[in-house]
């Protein structure tokens, strides 16, 4: 059988002859060279083809070769590196959830104490209560708290804040309790405006605000002004913070009051805290109780003082003048001065009739006359009637 070379033999050696001549041809010519292309008349066509030929399989076994690194790096390298990232996640945010524990009970415990600096300086005994739940109304403001009846509270209580009042017990069973806040509109506390101490009434609105209805229009009363309670109530104790006026407008449906709106000085919306008392100061601190002493003991030296002082004055003189200088009883006596002196007030004179009235010396009506002049002789005096004892039945 007759073999490919033996059969082919003079195509093969043609295209042999033909490509050995067009390499050899390659290797002796050059490329022409294009404008702008520097050092390009250097390059052999040979080198040209090939880099034809090798640069784009150059190229396509780079790009895979790349990606293949790459996907090992970034996929499968990194596996345990996005457990690891993973796992600190996780502790940071279990950090962070302590974190907020802890701010929180930090807060926690600065409103406690502030509950408790204010029970030293208003009240004897209180129990301290949190805030569990709200009534879910929009007619009735009432809120839930902890402490009940074994905790020894009562209706009527009063709860405060160290920001103001912020209403009354209204149920109370045994382990929990109901809040009235000042806010309803069943609700009301004795107050009193601090500058111009006016007494007035507050009570709570349909709105949820607060606000005094039983006062005229008086230009004392300003926004801004603080009120305080009162005590009249029975239920609130003196001199606790309320709130401020913030408006002043006339009650069109109770004329002629004017509507004065208050905004509370407690946060009635965001409460957690409060303070229940459950019992009044009867004596008041040390303190408050030796500051009292002293003032007292003050008032009595400055009153013994000025009654000294009232009593070594002349009687009749005035000391009403610029100095107002007290007078000194060991002094030297002044000359009386000269009648008419410039400077000087003269004395009014005595009165020819002093005006006194005896019974009887004014004659009846019945004897006067109309237009008659006064006689010089005055009317005999005529003693009363006696009584007789008919005239007692």
């Amino acid at each position: 059988m007759e073999s490919f070379f033996s059969r082919y033999k003079n195509a093969l050696v043609l295209i042999g002859v033909l490509l050995a001549q067009t390499i050899g041809l390659a290797m002796q010519v050059q490329r022409v060279a294009k404008p702008g292309e520097p050092d390009s008349h250097q390059v052999r066509l040979l080198r040209l083809w090939a880099a034809s030929v090798v640069v784009p399989l150059a190229r396509t076994t780079h790009f895979f070769s790349g990606g293949i690194r790459g996907g090992w790096s970034n996929y499968v390298a990194l596996w345990h590196v996005r457990q690891q990232n993973e796992e600190l996640r996780k502790q940071l945010a279990d950090i962070r959830l302590q974190q907020a524990a802890q701010v929180e009970d930090i807060l926690e415990g600065r409103r406690l104490q502030a509950l408790v600096a204010f029970r030293e300086h208003y009240i004897s005994s209180t129990v301290a209560a949190q805030v569990i739940g709200t009534s879910g109304t929009d007619q009735s403001r009432m809120l839930l708290i902890d402490k009940g009846a074994d905790a020894g509270l009562r209706p009527d209580m009063p709860v405060i804040t160290p920001d103001g009042i912020v209403g009354k017990l209204r149920d109370v069973f045994p382990h929990s309790a109901q809040l009235l806040l000042i806010s309803d509109q069943t609700a009301g506390a004795g107050v009193i405006l601090e500058s111009t101490r006016i007494r007035a009434i507050l009570k709570g609105t349909p709105s949820g605000r607060i606000q005094i209805g039983n006062l005229t229009a008086d230009s004392r009363i300003q926004p801004g002004e603080k009120v305080l309670t009162s005590g009249g109530d029975q239920v609130y104790p003196r001199g606790l913070p309320v709130g401020t006026v913030e408006s002043i407008a006339p009650d069109p449906d109770h004329q002629p009051y004017t509507a004065i709106v208050v905004h509370p000085a407690a946060k009635l919306t965001q409460l957690e805290e409060v303070l229940v008392i459950t019992g009044m100061q009867q004596t008041l601190p040390a303190q408050a109780a030796a500051d009292l002493a002293a003032a007292e003991v003050q008032h009595a030296a400055d009153l013994d003082a000025a009654a000294k002082a009232k009593a070594a004055v002349p009687r009749g003189l005035d000391l009403t003048g610029a100095d107002n200088a007290p007078i000194d009883p060991n002094a030297p006596v002044q000359p009386a001065p000269a009648e008419n002196a410039p400077g000087l007030v003269p004395k009014p004179a005595p009165a020819l009739h002093p005006d006194r009235y005896t019974y009887g010396t004014a004659p009846p009506a019945t004897d006067l006359t109309p237009g008659a002049k006064k006689s010089a002789d005055p009317p005999p005096v005529q003693p009363p009637p006696a009584k007789t004892p008919e005239a007692n039945l």
